[in-house]
This record gives structure tokens, sequence and C-alpha cells, in this order.
């Protein structure tokens, strides 16, 4: 028997590296991560120090000659920008290097695609692709013309590209009004979750963190993790028992990712924003990968502009065991830090007990006395609150316990 194995596109990773910003090296390592996961083998990178890409073709002209020479040395099909490309810039480096054009944000739309399951992520992700191709038409064109498959074509297919501005956009309608029947059933179920009080804590992180890989050790959830990026994309949402018979509700969301696109912020506003109403973030970090200061300043970003803010946050320095040493892992901005491991286990006890802690803080003491009659008010103390003490007397019940503070001043 002969096996078979597909050929992976050869692409080459551009970027620009400004005087005042991020080291371009670490962002392309992470472009090379992206373009494996799309399918491609990038066998070569470019660098240009410009303060600005240049207008129409991102690089300038010398630049444009080097990638050239550099195409046909590697034997390279494509190229992939660090940066999400302008019209102008798309057409630009078509008319200039006559090879596929992608961009970092194509890659990602791309990955997204091919990882989507629900009908939610199904939808999300084919309204950020025709959004982001609708301003490229013209660019896409010429590209289109002589693409048969390959990274950065999945989703939308070839002919919804080559239809009018006027045929996407009813698309693009037709979509947004999909999406908001589906938000309709995640605000219901969200309102259910509030109204039932019980806490949830929202895992966030930078794609490939090891947040599935958490909620499968704390929850015994069975959902995808695999050591690449965007491994999962749909979030998911279990229940999670803490010490002292405390209950939590932990919610998975898509990883972050530097430059992530405007077009899948707005697409995936919904699913984020369970970060939005969660009780508690938990923000998962990757401790040994060597940009995690810069991948958790990506996150609060992200939180920013979600518009997720007065949250506890509980920071977990996942992958500790790949540590050498005692490494000084600090995080100004959290409430509560702590080293893990969600593969080995490592430090997960001591988790759970900082987030039993983080329920007791926003919970007060409270003792009462119930009346035989009022039975059903001691019964939303036990589904609400933490009891301590229960004693039953001849004319009704004590009990002492944690209620969390707005219902503490009902339970009279």
């Amino acid at each position: 028997m002969i096996e078979t194995k597909q050929a992976r596109e050869r692409v080459i990773l551009i970027g620009i590296q400004t005087a005042d910003g991020e080291e371009v090296q670490a962002s392309l390592d992470e472009l090379r991560q992206l373009a494996e996961t799309a399918g491609a083998e990038a066998v070569g990178r470019v660098i240009q120090n410009r303060e600005q890409p240049h207008p129409a073709t991102y690089l300038g002209k010398g630049k444009l000659e080097e990638v050239k020479e550099l195409l046909w040395e590697t034997e390279a099909v494509g190229i992939v920008c660090d940066d999400e490309l302008s019209p102008a810039q798309l057409s630009g480096l078509e008319k200039a290097l006559d090879v596929k054009i992608m961009d970092r944000t194509l890659l990602i739309l791309d990955i997204f695609a091919a990882r989507a399951r629900t009908r939610e992520g199904k939808i999300q992700v084919e309204l950020a692709q025709l959004k982001y191709r609708a301003a490229r038409l013209v660019g896409l064109r010429e590209s289109l013309s002589r693409l048969g498959g390959g990274i950065g074509t999945r989703g939308p297919g070839e002919s919804k590209l080559e239809v009018d501005r006027r045929r996407i956009h009813e698309r693009i309608s037709w979509l947004k009004a999909e999406l908001k029947d589906v938000e309709r059933h995640r605000d219901v179920t969200r309102q259910k979750r509030m109204n039932n009080r019980i806490p949830v804590t929202a895992i966030v992180g930078y794609t490939n963190a090891g947040k599935s890989t958490l909620l499968n050790r704390l929850t015994g959830a069975d959902i995808l993790a695999e050591d690449q990026l965007f491994a999962t994309l749909d979030p998911t949402t279990r229940t999670l028992q803490l010490p002292g018979g405390d209950t939590m509700l932990l919610t998975d969301t898509v990883g972050f990712i530097r430059k992530l696109p405007h077009h899948l912020i707005e697409a995936f506003k919904s699913t984020l924003e369970e970060a939005r109403y969660a009780d508690v973030i938990l923000h998962v970090v990757d401790s040994a990968n060597p940009q995690a200061d810069s991948q958790m300043h990506v996150v609060y970003e992200t939180l920013q502009s979600l518009g997720v803010k007065d949250k506890t946050i509980v920071t977990a320095f996942n992958k500790c065991d790949r540590l050498d040493g005692d490494p000084a892992l600090r995080d100004l901005r959290a409430d509560h830090s702590l080293l893990i491991s969600a593969a080995s286990g490592q430090g997960l006890d001591h988790l759970k007990e900082v987030l039993s802690a983080v329920l007791r803080a926003r919970r007060v003491y409270v003792e009462r006395f119930f009346l035989y009659k009022d039975a059903g008010k001691m019964e939303q103390f036990h589904r609400y609150g933490q009891v301590l003490n229960e004693e039953y007397r001849e004319e009704g019940i004590a009990i002492a316990g944690y209620l969390p503070a707005e219902l503490a001043g009902k339970m009279i």
C-alpha cells in the first residue's frame, strides 16, 4: 500500500520592524506557527526596517527584489505579511510579485474556518471572512483567478468572492440576522445562570496557553486540547466543585493573539463577552513562553477593548513543569497569582482553594433563625450560600454561614 501525503504550500514570511514597534522576529515566529497551523510551510523570511509599511506595496522597492529572488530560490508559491494589508497593498504586492498574497488576518480567519464546529461559530467566522474580503474584492480578484485551493481559501468559496458587492452585503445582512438569533439564545442561557446565582469564572488567555487542558483537568470535560494555536474555537461551560462544597461554572473562551483581527472581535463579541459577564477572570499564562510578558499585555488590552473591568482576576502561570529553577513570575494587575501545570495537575488543588477563597470574599457571614413555616428561605440559604452550622430547635432552625452580599439583605 502506497501512502500519499498532501504537499504543504511553501510560503515566505515578511514583516516590518518599526523604530518604536515590538520585536518583529518574535512576531514572525508566531506567524510561522499560524502558517503551519493553516497547512503551510514557512521556508524563508524577509524583514525591512521602516517607519511604517509602504502604502502601496507594504515593502519598499529594494526589498521586493529580495523577496523575488527568495521566491525563486525556495520555490515558494506565496508570501504572508505580518500585518493586515490594505486593498492597495494587496493589489500592489500581487502585481509586483505575481504569487499568492496573504496576511496575518487571512491566516487567522482561515484557521477559524477550519476549527468552527457549532452553528454560532460557523456564522461568526463566515461573517468575519466576508467583511474582510468585501473590502478587498479588487485586490483578491487576480489572485482568485488562479487559486485552486490551499490556505486562505477555506470558508466562503471562490464563487462567493467573485460576485458583486451587493450580493456579498446581502449575505452579510442575512448572517447578522442569524447571529442575532443565536445571541438571543446565549443571552437567555446567561440570564438563567445569573438568576440561579451560580458564580461564573471565565478562562481567558493567549492562544495555546493551556486553557482547554486546564478546563479538562478541573472538570473532566473532554474538549480538544492540542499544542497548537487556536486548537479550540467554540466556548465550553462546565461545573467545578470547590473545597467546602461551593459550586462554580467555568467557561472557556477563544484564545487571544496579538493583532487579533478587528473583524473577528466584532463577529465573536457575543462569545468573548462571556468574560464581561463573569464574576471572576481566570487568566491562564504560558509561563514557559519567552514572550509571556507581552502575551499578558495582549490579553489585558483585549479585555479592556471588550469593556471587561472591575473583575477579580486570578492569574495561573501554567506549564510550570517546563521551567528551570524558580522564575520570578508576576502579574501586578491580578488579585491572586500562582504556579500550576494543567498537564501534570501540579498546583490545581491550590488553584481550587484560591477560587474558593475568592467566592468567600464575595460573601458575608450571617446567622439566621427560621420558623419551620419559613423552610423555603432556609432552602435558599442551602442553594446559594455555604452553610457552616445548622441547628434544629423546638421552635425553628438556627443556621449560620456565608451568603452572597446581594442576597444576605433579603434573607430576613
